[in-house]
């Protein structure tokens, strides 16, 4: 019988458990013929999520979890999960029921024609602003024109992974990390399932907008060096408007006999070459601080807790 285990990142969803377990306990019920493991990683959440999941655990031993030494992010609870499922398969899914689990009985059909990632695109997102609608739309459309490897727009972390698409993200273990990214950079043969995301049926979002600007710039800066080019693409096109203004500066005292105000055009160049080396200078600083957290060669995560037994992190 073929496991399947359903990995569930969690960060203070106390309130979304409880109907969490419900509608899967529902679904595992009802899908035969294959073995399920729920295993949640707690991400060093304040409230009394790991209690609850341990309450769960108590009566159905499908329900595992991995509770971190501290908060490290999902993306960092996202390998976790990966390294401590024991499945043929992993479903990624949010603890907030954004992601309806009654989709995963489809993910698991496209699974056994034969496809290595089924992702599930969104149709509609529901409950999000239209801000956050366009800044994403606009993050897949830049991401997707710095980089040769195709995106995926307007997906999220629900999908469903073969073993050997596991085993290919466990090797990747750089500490800037965007899933999103590394599902596509691994390849493999993709299906892609549309359904209508919900809102979040309790609690609020982990999610404001300065981990989002995070999270898209570790995702640029991690996938591709294309910013790094800028220099480049910048270096012609300012020579080129320096040369024709100095050709302007010269015919103009030719033929008017008049004296161009020095101090004016100096300034002007000053504050425009100013502004590039600035916005270079942040370029090339945010890809030395990824080399510098690479080289630390750190662990990405610490376990306190696995399925009610003390990790020693040796």
């Amino acid at each position: 019988m073929k496991k399947i285990s359903i990995i569930i990142p969690a960060y203070n969803e106390e309130e979304a458990l409880p109907m969490l377990y419900e509608r899967l306990n529902k679904l595992m019920n009802s899908v035969n013929n294959y073995e399920f493991e729920v295993l949640f990683v707690n991400d060093g959440s304040k409230d009394k999520t790991i209690d609850i999941i341990k309450e769960l655990r108590k009566k159905d031993e499908r329900i595992c979890y991995v509770d971190f030494s501290r908060n490290f992010g999902k993306e960092i609870a996202m390998i976790a999960g990966l390294d401590y499922a024991k499945g043929d398969c992993v479903i990624f899914m949010d603890a907030d029921l954004q992601d309806p689990p009654e989709l995963i009985p489809e993910l698991i059909k496209y699974w056994e024609e034969g496809y290595d990632d089924v992702y599930a695109r969104r149709s509609s997102r529901k409950g999000e602003t239209w801000l956050k609608k366009f800044t994403s739309k606009m993050y897949y459309r830049v991401l997707q024109s710095l980089t040769r490897v195709p995106i995926q727009k307007d997906t999220g972390d629900f999908r469903l992974l073969d073993r050997r698409c596991v085993n290919a993200l466990k090797k990747l273990r750089e500490s800037q990390r965007c899933s999103k990214s590394m599902f596509s950079w691994i390849g493999y043969k993709k299906k892609e399932v549309m359904y209508e995301r919900d809102p979040r049926i309790a609690g609020s979002t982990k999610w404001n907008y300065r981990k989002l600007i995070d999270l898209a710039i570790d995702g640029i800066t991690s996938f591709t060096t294309s910013p790094l080019r800028i220099s480049t693409y910048l270096s012609i096109p300012t020579f080129f408007a320096l040369f024709c203004y100095f050709i302007y500066v010269i015919v103009k005292c030719i033929l008017t006999s008049t004296f161009v105000q020095a101090y004016q055009a100096i300034i002007l160049l000053i504050l425009f070459f100013s502004g590039v080396q600035i916005l270079l200078f942040g370029i090339i600083g945010e890809y030395l601080g990824r080399i510098f957290n690479e080289t630390k060669n750190r662990p990405l995560y610490f376990v306190n807790e696995y399925n009610g037994e003390k990790e020693l992190n040796a």
